[in-house]
């Protein structure tokens, strides 16, 4: 892809792409694969969209996780992310750990969201992957209600889970894939 595209949050380009009569949502709503060269727009989205400041080893386990982590670009600005861990169970399973999922507060409910984790969904399911797993804080409620509509539950809580925000605990989200036969 030659030129790298750049972050950057255009609300009245937003506005005018969403006020056009009959404009399908699917149609300017990309994915992209995280590579060494593009990784700086996952650390941007990142930082506009989470208290948290994150680590090498959350950068090279999202690499590392292939085509589980994605960058969402709207009409080719970037403006989301998903990012997984792959975990090795007791018995050899894996399951997928969602360590951080963001859209742009202007670019929220136009599917982003949903097109990225119904990615890591369908790349569970075809690869037999049974398990994915996330951490929310207890108060971000429009997060925990999004994954539940998914089929996430909240399997436990972990108290002084943050250490820099508040409030610091959170809740542990699982949901299970039963695989289907065909």
């Amino acid at each position: 892809m030659g030129a790298e595209r750049e972050v950057s949050i255009s609300v009245e380009n937003v506005r005018a792409k969403n006020m056009m009569p009959g404009a399908g949502l699917e149609g300017p709503i990309s994915l992209d694969n995280i590579r060494d060269k593009n990784m700086m727009q996952l650390k941007k989205i990142n930082t506009a969209l989470f208290p948290v400041r994150y680590n090498d080893k959350y950068y090279s386990d999202a690499l590392a996780s292939g085509d589980f982590t994605k960058l969402a670009y709207y009409s080719d600005i970037c403006v989301g992310s998903i990012a997984c861990r792959l975990e090795k169970k007791e018995g050899g399973a894996v399951c997928v750990y969602i360590m951080t999922l963001g859209v742009l507060a202007p670019y929220r409910g136009l599917g982003i969201g949903t097109k990225l984790l119904n990615h890591v969904l369908d790349l569970c399911t075809k690869q037999n992957i049974k398990e994915l797993y996330l951490h929310v804080q207890t108060s971000n409620e429009d997060a925990i209600n999004f994954y539940k509509k998914f089929g996430f539950e909240v399997t436990g809580t972990i108290q002084n889970y943050y250490t820099n925000i508040t409030p610091p605990d959170c809740y542990i989200l699982t949901k299970f894939i039963s695989q289907t036969k065909k």
